[in-house]
Order: structure tokens, then sequence, then C-alpha cells
């Protein structure tokens, strides 16, 4: 078990950790969730003794193995093979050591370890975990150096992955991977034989392949049992207690303190009231869980929008100088899609993504679009044209030029930089600030068409909350790359897979595309052809019923704003009425003052229907 007791840490004036603690049970499976910037990883620092603290310690069991993902990405001449092989120290030490051993005592010994450690199927279990993550055959067999700063960091986390430490530290894995190495990883995780430890912010990994959430708020750690979903229920449940305990408290105070303020001079009541006076002082007050609350994402759409189809490629291919990537294109979008793009790293989702923005023109083909076409293109590698120096009120005075001061910084408060904020230089943002900071510029103009590759990395789950419910909000069209599960099952309703040189729709859901994945690594392992991935047209009824939600939320929409309008005027109306009666105004006027009560009635009577009213939409909209 691995005991966390008593922890203190500050970085700077700041105090992370404060005198708290966890107990985590051995094989436990253990989402570790909080705020960015709340000490998570700092923990992790602490759990492996790269940091010290003010107070408390670490307990684990001797001899139990921690691992966790190299900061270095391997980059040598070895193979990825070989680099993962490597990581299980023992086994490499004892094979090495199995070369020169000359005792017949020592060799059995040597022997029957690498037995029991299964040391000699370990090359297929290391080509399993390569493979896994996206590295084919051919590709564990090159060197290293071959690869990006990206895939390095895959072979790091195959390592690590492939060593099975007794304790197994990660901190956000998925953002090294695309949604096919993150798919196989939710299943490896729910498979792991020890303990593991998770930073994420990828909801459905928190859902489907841990049994633990591990929440660090305000200094303090809180286990919880279960997944995602059930910690919000459980710390929903909890918020609700200590806001009715709180309650309770409040009013014990204050009856307390008046019995205090009423009789402390009074020497018949002086003891009694000093005993209430130390029953306050050591009344331990019941701090009731604060939600800090994110700042909405804002997308704003187009002024006029566009007849449909938006854009048609007719046999389209795209590509590079004269390197054909994707061919065979025969697509078409729609004003209001909502466009899924799966497939593995390195298939082409970036060209399609930047052949659709306008980034890239057609090698052959036909692309039809229409004129007026506006499209806003979000990638992650677009965040180092931020620049560094400048502040988000800088940048958005570029797109301002004769705007006045205050119109800007009312901008910058809309994209979620008020106040100071706004004068923050970009160097000293947080990745997912500059990540906020770069949708806004992007979506500045109202474009009809939104293009989003992997929006969600740097982003905590309440942001990545938000930006769900920016995009479904959002009337125009968006195309999504992701390896979040669960933003692509929240906002696509169209799937289009890229693979083998082409774009073709997939004919099911994101369940069926997890089977198809997983059931492909197997077939390529035991070296059978893949399945055959869907092409046929997305099931025409779950498209439909899509377009049905989306088609009703607008109207939807506008009669909940009609409705929160006449409930404003009503409550003007009645507090006018309210306060000529209290003035006496229609004292010697006794008709006009009955008159008056009346209409009083009337118009509570038509804000009840208002306000009933305003919640049924309310539902219906939600249920939308």
């Amino acid at each position: 078990m691995l005991t966390i007791n008593d922890i203190t840490y500050r970085l700077g004036e700041r105090l992370l950790l404060d005198h708290t603690g966890a107990a985590i049970p051995d094989g436990a499976r253990v989402g570790f969730v909080g705020r960015n910037g709340t000490g998570k990883t700092t923990l992790f620092k602490i759990i492996t003794g790269d940091l010290g603290t003010e107070s408390g310690n670490i307990s684990l069991p001797k001899g139990r193995r921690i691992g966790g993902v190299a900061q270095e990405a391997p980059g040598g001449p070895e193979t990825l093979i070989e680099v993962v092989l490597a990581a299980d120290t023992e086994r490499t030490a004892l094979m090495k050591e199995s070369e020169t051993a000359t005792d017949p005592h020592r060799i059995a010994e040597i022997e029957t370890r690498l037995a029991d450690m299964g040391a000699h199927s370990a090359p297929a279990r290391a080509a399993m975990v390569l493979h896994g993550l996206g590295f084919n055959e051919e590709a564990q067999q090159r060197p290293c150096s071959d690869f990006s700063g990206g895939w390095r960091m895959r072979v790091a986390l195959a390592a690590v992955l492939f060593s099975e430490p007794d304790l197994l530290l990660l901190d956000e894995p998925t953002n090294y991977l695309d949604l096919e190495g993150t798919l196989w990883l939710y299943d490896y995780l729910e498979r792991y034989p020890h303990t593991v430890i998770v930073i994420s912010h990828d909801r459905e990994l928190l859902d489907t392949s841990v049994d633990h959430i591990m929440h660090l708020d305000q200094g303090k750690l809180t286990l919880y049992r279960g997944g995602y979903s059930s910690f919000e229920k459980q710390r929903a449940e909890k918020q609700m207690q200590l806001a009715r305990a709180k309650e309770k408290q409040d009013a014990e105070r204050k009856h307390l303190q008046s019995f205090v303020d009423r009789f402390k001079a009074k020497a018949t009541k002086a003891r009694q009231a000093q005993s209430r006076v130390k029953r306050l002082e050591k009344m331990q007050t019941i701090a009731a869980i604060v939600d800090r609350d994110v700042q909405p994402f804002v997308f704003p759409g187009p002024e006029k929008p566009l007849s449909p189809p938006m854009i048609v490629l007719e046999d389209a291919s795209a590509g590079y100088g004269e390197r054909k990537v994707l061919s065979r294109l025969n697509l078409s979008l729609a004003p209001d899609d909502r466009i899924a793009l799966l497939g593995s790293n390195g298939n082409g989702k970036s060209t399609f993504c930047k052949l659709i923005g306008g980034r890239l023109p057609a090698m052959a083909g036909e692309m039809k679009k229409s004129s007026k076409l506006e499209t806003a293109y979000f990638a992650q590698h677009q965040l180092d044209e931020l620049r560094i120096e400048d502040t988000p009120v800088g940048h958005l005075r570029d797109l301002m030029p004769d705007a006045p001061e205050a119109k800007v910084r009312s901008k910058a408060a809309q994209i979620g930089f008020p106040a100071s904020k706004a004068d923050t230089p970009v160097k000293l943002l947080s990745g997912g600030e500059k990540a906020r900071l770069m949708l806004g510029l992007a979506t500045f103009h109202g474009p009809h068409l939104l293009i989003l590759d992997e929006p969600t990395n740097h982003l905590d789950i309440d942001s990545r909350t938000a930006l769900v419910t920016a995009i479904n909000d959002y009337p125009g069209a968006v195309m999504l790359v992701s390896h979040d599960r669960f933003l692509i099952e929240a906002c696509a309703d169209r799937l289009w897979l890229v693979s083998g040189g082409t774009v073709k729709n997939f004919d099911g859901d994101m369940e069926d595309y997890r089977s198809y994945v997983l059931d492909s690594a197997k077939a390529e392992r035991r070296g059978k052809p893949a399945p055959e991935a869907g092409a046929a047209k997305p099931k025409s009824d779950e498209r439909k019923e899509a377009a049905t939600k989306r088609a009703a939320q607008g109207p939807l929409r506008q009669k909940l704003n009609l409705a929160e309008a006449r409930i404003s005027k009503l409550t003007g109306l009645i507090e006018k009425v309210d306060a000529a009666l209290a003035n006496g105004a229609f004292a010697r006027e006794p008709d006009k003052a009955l008159q008056i009560s009346r209409q009083r009635a009337e118009l509570a009577e038509a804000l009840t229907a208002a306000e009933e009213e305003w919640l049924a939409l309310g539902e219906e909209l939600e249920g939308a």
C-alpha cells in the first residue's frame, strides 16, 4: 500500500499541499484529478523522491519498484524494440550475466529467475506494447533517432508500460497519443496487474480504466471509490451535506453570539456567557466546497449562413509537392455538419484539414466551395505563433485597430481574459490559457467552418466541458481531430475515417470504432488481414436525429430569451407597483388603490406563468 502521510509542500508563497494524505490500496487504478496548477505533478515528484517536503512522508513497502515516463525521450541509435526491452533492468542484467556465468548453481538461479519472470517471451510483449502505441513491425526495428520528439515520447511510454513497475505513475499519457493509441491505452490500463496512478483530464479514461479517483483541491487530497462519473456524484452529495451542516452551524453560531452579546455585561449571566464564548472558540468552522467558475468559451457564428453544400470534393487529391498523401476524395460538407476525423497519426488527418481549410490546394480533381466561406483553423502548433512578449489585449488590438480601448478589453474578457489577465504577457500564460487565446483569435470573425485539431491538450476537465458546450452552441460547421473520446461523442454526429490514402464515412459509433481498432491490432499481430472498417454511409436515423436536435435548439433558445425578457419586464412592473403602494400614493384614492392591487395580482400571476414557461423551456433545451 502507498501511504501519503501528512504532506506539506510550498512553491514560493503558494501552499500546494497542506498537511494532507491518502492511502492507496495495492492493485488500485487511481485517476488523479484537480485543476491545472494545483500540485498534481509536484506530488508525483515527492512520491519518486525528486522533491522534499516541509512535513510528512511517503510510505511504500520495501522493494516495490516505482516507474514513470522518462522526462527525456530516447533518441540514440538503439532500435525501438531494444529501448523497450532494456527498460526491464533486472531481465537485462540477468541475460547479460547468463552469457558469462560459469558456476552451475548461479546458472541455475539465473535460469529459474528468467523463467519465473517470463524473460523469453519479453520480446513478444514489448512488440505488443509498441504496436498498441502505433509502431508496426518495421518501425520497431528502426533507431529512435529516426523519429520526432512526439513519437519518441511514445517509446518512453512503451518502455515504462513494458517494465510493469509495482507503482506506475503516468502524467497525462494521452497527450502523446492519437485516438487509436488512446483507445488501446484505455484497455491496457484497465487490465494493469499492479498499482497505477494516472494524472489525466481525459474523462473517458477516468470512467473506463480506473477504479478510484484521488482529488486534489485547496491543498487537500480526497480519495473516492469508482470512476469519474461516480466521483462527480459523490462530490455533489458531499457539497450538499456540507452546505446543510454549514447552514446549521452558522445558525448555532449566531444564536450563541447573540446570547454572549446580550448578557456578557450582566453579572448574573456572566458565567453562562463565558461558557458560550468557549463553545464558539472550540467550534471548528465547516468549510463549504467551493467550485471556481470556469470561464466559458464563446465561438461567434457567421452573420449569414451559407446554402448547402458548403464544400464538395469530387475525386480530389491532396499532398505536398509531388507527394500525394490523399486521393479518391468524394465528400461534401453541409453548413451544420459536426464531423470527427478518425485514423492513426501519419495517415493524413492534418493534410485533409489543411485542404478543407484552404491551406492546401487540391492536387487533382475538384474542390468546390462557396466564395463567401470563412474558415477558422486551430492546431496545437499555432500556439508557437503567439508573440510571447505581447498580451491578449495586444493580440486582439491587431484585429480591432480602430476600436476604442474599452471595446478591445471587453472582447478580451469575452474570450476569457478579464481585468489584469488581459495584460499578462503570453510567456506567463498557462498552456490552457494560450489555447483559449488562440481559439478566441481564430474564431474572431465568426467563421462558417471551425476546424479544431487536438483542441483539448492543456485543458482540464472543466475547461473541456466548457469547450463541448461552446462547440454545441456554435451554429456553423465543425471538423474535429481529437484523441478525447468524450469530446467526439459529445459533439460529432458524423465520423470520417482517414486510412489507406483516402477519407471515407465510418458507419458506426465510437464504441464500434474502439472494437475495430483493438480487433485490427490483434489481427495484425497474428499476421491476419485487418477487419473491414465501416465504409458505408452513416446511419441515416442517427444523422437525422442529430440534425433534428440541432435544428430544435435554435427556436428553443429564442423562446427562452423571450421568456427571460418577459420575466424581467414583469418583475420591474411589480416593483414599481409595490413602491407606489408603499409610499402611500393612493392613500386618498381607495378605488384607485384597489384597482392597482388587482393589477398587481394579475402581474404576479403572469410572472408565475412566465417563470414556469422558462423552467419548462430550460428543461426542454437541456434535453435537446
